[in-house]
């Protein structure tokens, strides 16, 4: 029963709505800076369940993936749908960009039609007002017949409004009531029941399969009859579900009759038919709702009507960038306000080129490669050195008289004096700083752009510009870039994206450690660059050619340019390094269990040994065997092993070493996932080019600076 939960006192909350429009801010705002990531069964797409204090009760509340609609297209889609069809919450609260209501009403138009208990979060408010425009909340909420709250959630405002809607709709739903609102003001009304006419020959397909269907589906029998029309196969799947084999029978039988109608259609001409008569509805429905004078005059009375269409469910350029909503973003005159200016410029080709040099020298380099993996990491691991790890040492020699044991804690790989040191005085400082860094340029909405102006390049790698997101915070972790992959659309461009995380990009502990080892030398890190980029493009070229399947298109969704907010950046900053670092220190308290036991079996030293002749080929030390060994168990308890022996080798020899390590076979816990998400052939297939290319490249890179007689 919907809302049985509420009754008992943890209801489930389902936040939803597209990218980019401030969930997961309303999610922290809801339910604080708490939160549980976990897989949804049966997939490898993450949801996020925290409590919330609503309306005096304990709330769940869900953080669901972006959707358009829930006729689902990606994985992320697909999920969110599931859950609406299956938990049945007790609330929904859409998010939506205020500025851009004509874009967001159709997925409103969609819920209601599903019955869902509805909150309509009108966020980014603040934005709206800045570009003088006045948004009628009361209009939408007597017209749609669900609460409609104006706020917004990175300042905090609204919040208070937002909660008591949601304490109103879940006990409405559970009293059995649908909330509704009194309209003040001459509207068409949008009713719970079947409001949208699609006209005769849809209506007549709607009627003949919702008499064949389960009478208890998770949604509105009208919304799955319109989307098993569409063809929606988790529409099929929870009818299988919900009524077995026969009413699933009885289902596609009545589908197929139904399109055998006169005026009937195809599920694609089908699905064209609803998204523009939802389309039209939005469009008029968001010009009545706003008003301001960048604002035409407004229409005439809000009609559904079907016209011959172009389908279009959110209007966009052949380019894959969106249209500009209702002209907002422009002065009265026309010309374009300061912020749309400066985003257009930092998604131009050639414009925008300066800002990703300044975001990578200002970010990267300067705060996370030398303020970070220099200063902090300096201060922080001579505090171990001279001062904690003696104390262990000396504290270890009094309380545990076997030798053997003692190393387990302490010496050289212990996990206090090695482990530890290596997670909070190495890792730890450059990871907080880069998860700042990109929680900042999240937070402004620069991200998007920069995925914007990297397509172009990203498509020659077979890659499109949302690859951007994943590569980019790959930077800051590998493991965690690699579950965003499934966010890539198709298999060939996430299989492409996996290869090159494992490969050519390092992680933030391990790109800010080889920044600050070879920062004094320009020349040497020019070099370790040059050589990463072009394992980048050349091995991406090559799998685009080789790997079977058409190029990526590519779509996303641009929000304005924003002030970053402090409290949004430390929320965002805090929730991934809380995560990142828990994760971190159980593996690297592991990878000193293992190395001592390792050491005392011999086992690791017979491994160092054939490691350390093969990098004596390459014009390096066996001695650093040990650490190419470390970068297996986390690439950057690697980069921290080099860290510590730079003092023994050239500087040559330091480049040569950093390109092989940057190389090297991606880190346990990178491994564990790529196989979770690619498969284990995939993954397998990935170690194999891997592991023998980066000795190549560290081969061929010390023929080429002896043969040049090149001195770094």
């Amino acid at each position: 029963m919907r809302g049985g939960a509420f009754a008992a006192g943890r209801p489930a909350l389902a936040i939803v709505g597209p990218p980019n429009v401030g969930k997961s801010v309303i999610f922290h705002r809801l339910t604080g800076a708490y939160a549980t990531v976990s897989n949804y069964p049966g997939t490898t797409v993450e949801l996020r369940r925290g409590r919330a204090r609503v309306g005096g009760r304990d709330v769940e509340v869900v953080d669901t993936p972006g959707m358009y609609g829930l006729a689902s297209v990606t994985e992320e889609e697909r999920v969110t749908a599931r859950l609406l069809w299956e938990e049945a919450p007790a609330a929904v609260v859409q998010v939506a960009d205020a500025k851009n209501l004509e874009r967001m009403l159709p997925l409103t138009l969609q819920l209601l039609e599903a019955g869902l208990p509805l909150v309509l979060a009108l966020n980014l408010i603040d934005e709206a007002e800045r570009l003088r425009l006045a948004v009628d909340a009361a209009y939408l909420a007597a017209t749609l017949g669900v609460p409609v709250v104006c706020c917004a959630a990175a300042l905090g405002r609204g919040m208070d409004e937002l909660r008591a809607a949601i304490a109103a709709v879940a006990g409405a739903a559970v009293a059995g009531a649908a909330p509704g609102a009194t309209p003040d003001r001459a509207a068409v009304r949008v009713p719970r029941g079947p409001a949208l006419q699609y006209g005769r020959g849809v209506e007549a397909a709607v009627n003949e399969v919702q008499r064949a269907l389960p009478a208890r589906l998770g949604l509105s029998g009208r919304a799955a009859a319109l989307l098993l029309l569409q063809g929606d196969a988790e529409a099929r799947g929870q009818v299988l579900r919900r009524g077995g084999r026969r009413a699933l029978a009885a289902a596609e039988e009545a589908v197929a009759a139904a399109r055998r109608l006169p005026a009937a259609a195809g599920p694609a001409e089908l699905a064209y038919r609803v998204a523009l008569v939802r389309q039209r509805l939005a469009r008029r429905l968001a010009r009545r709702a706003i008003t301001g004078p960048a604002l035409a005059a407004p229409p005439g009375p809000v009609a559904a009507q079907v016209r011959p269409p172009r389908p279009t469910g959110a209007p966009r350029r052949p380019n894959g960038t969106p249209r500009r909503p209702n002209g907002t973003p422009r002065r009265p005159n026309g010309t374009p306000r300061l912020p749309e200016l400066l985003g257009a410029l930092l998604m131009h080709p050639i414009a925008g080129l300066p800002a990703l040099g300044a975001v990578l020298y200002l970010g990267l380099y300067l705060f996370v490669g030398r303020f970070a993996a220099g200063t902090l990491v300096d201060l922080l691991d001579g505090a171990f050195r001279t001062r904690l790890n003696p104390l262990i040492d000396a504290a270890l020699a009094s309380f545990i008289k076997w030798p053997l044991l003692r190393e387990l804690f302490g010496g050289d790989y212990g996990m206090l004096t090695l482990g530890v040191r290596y997670a909070v005085a190495i890792v730890l400082p450059v990871v907080a700083c880069f998860f700042f860094m990109f929680s900042l340029l999240e937070d402004c909405g620069y991200l998007p752009r920069l995925a914007l102006l990297t397509d172009r390049v990203l498509k020659a790698f077979g890659l499109s510009g949302r690859s951007a997101i994943p590569i980019t915070l790959g930077l800051g972790c590998d493991t965690m870039a690699t579950i965003v992959s499934r966010t890539l659309e198709t298999r060939r461009e996430r299989v492409i994206a996996t290869l090159l995380l494992a490969l050519a990009v390092p992680c933030s502990a391990q790109l800010g450690v080889i920044v600050a080892l070879l920062a004094s030398r320009p020349l040497a890190l020019l070099v370790w660059a040059a050589c990463i980029t072009a394992a980048f493009a050349g091995v991406g070229a090559l799998a685009a050619r080789l790997l079977p399947g058409a190029p990526p298109s590519f779509y996303i969704e641009v929000p304005p340019l924003r002030v970053p907010q402090p409290g949004n950046i430390l929320v965002k900053t805090w929730a991934r390094l809380r995560w990142y670092f828990w994760e971190v220190l159980p593996v690297f308290l592991l990878a000193s269990v293992l190395i001592w036991a390792g050491r005392a079996t011999g086992v690791f030293d017979r491994l160092a040994g054939s490691l350390g002749a093969v990098l004596a080929a390459a014009g390096l030390p066996p001695q650093l065997a040990p650490v190419f060994l470390f970068g297996f168990f986390r690439r950057d308890y690697g980069a921290a092993g080099l860290y510590d022996m730079r003092a023994a080798l050239t500087q040559n020899q330091l480049v040569v070493a950093a390109v092989m390590l940057t190389l090297f076979i991606p880190c346990v816990a990178q491994l564990a996932v790529m196989v979770r998400e690619r498969g284990l052939v995939v993954a397998a297939g990935i170690v194999l080019f891997v592991f023998p290319f980066a000795l190549l490249c560290g081969f061929a890179l010390n023929w080429a600076l002896g043969a040049l007689g090149v001195v770094l």
